[in-house]
C-alpha cells in the first residue's frame, strides 16, 4: 500500500553496450553439480554500543551450484596410451570449476540496522562470498572431487567404447 502513496517504480537502464573482456577456450568435462541451500549470517558489531544502536544484521538463505569435473588442458601425449583395441589413459585430478550463487532463489529475511548507524552496502556482498565459500567446503567435505573423478570415467569408457575400444584402463 506505502508503494502505491509514494508512486515508486522501478527503472533498470540497460542502454549501455556491453563490453567482452576475455573469450576462453575450455577443454573441460563438466561431471558433476551439486545443489545445495544454506542459511547464512552476517552481523556488523561496535565494541561499545549495543546492535540496536550499532549493529547490522543480516540472515540470508542461499542456494547455490558447485560444479566439478576434469580440465583436459593438462592432458599429455604420454598420458594416452593405444594398443590396437585397448587404450591407457592418465586423467587428470578432478576440481571445482566455479560455485554459484543463484540470486533468483537466494533471499534475504531478515536485516537489522541500529539507530544511529546506516546500511553497510557491503555487507550483503561478504555474506554471499561466505556463502560461496561454505558452498564449496561443504561440497568438497561431500565428496564432490570423488563423485567428478568417478563420472568422468564412465563417460570417457562410454566415449571410448563406442569409438570401437575393447579394453580402457584408467591410472
Amino acid at each position: 500500500m506505502w508503494a502505491a502513496v509514494t508512486g515508486r517504480t522501478l527503472s533498470i537502464d540497460v542502454s549501455q553496450p556491453t563490453v567482452v573482456d576475455r573469450i576462453q577456450r575450455l577443454q573441460r568435462l563438466e561431471t558433476v553439480i551439486y545443489t545445495m541451500d544454506k542459511l547464512v549470517t552476517g552481523a556488523k558489531e561496535n565494541p561499545i554500543f549495543p546492535d540496536f544502536l550499532a549493529g547490522d544484521r543480516l540472515l540470508m538463505l542461499v542456494h547455490g551450484e558447485v560444479v566439478a569435473g576434469i580440465d583436459f588442458s593438462s592432458l599429455k601425449p604420454g598420458d594416452v596410451t593405444v594398443n590396437d583395441r585397448q587404450v591407457r589413459l592418465r586423467v587428470p585430478a578432478a576440481q571445482v570449476f566455479s560455485v554459484r550463487l543463484d540470486s533468483a532463489k537466494t533471499r534475504v529475511y531478515s536485516r537489522q540496522t541500529g539507530l544511529l548507524v546506516p546500511v553497510d552496502p557491503n555487507l550483503e556482498t561478504q555474506v554471499r562470498q561466505e556463502a560461496e565459500q561454505q558452498l564449496q567446503e561443504a561440497a568438497l567435505a561431500d565428496g564432490i572431487l570423488r563423485t567428478a573423478q568417478q563420472n568422468a570415467a564412465s563417460t570417457i569408457t562410454s566415449l571410448l567404447q563406442g569409438l570401437g575400444f575393447e579394453k580402457i584402463e584408467f591410472e
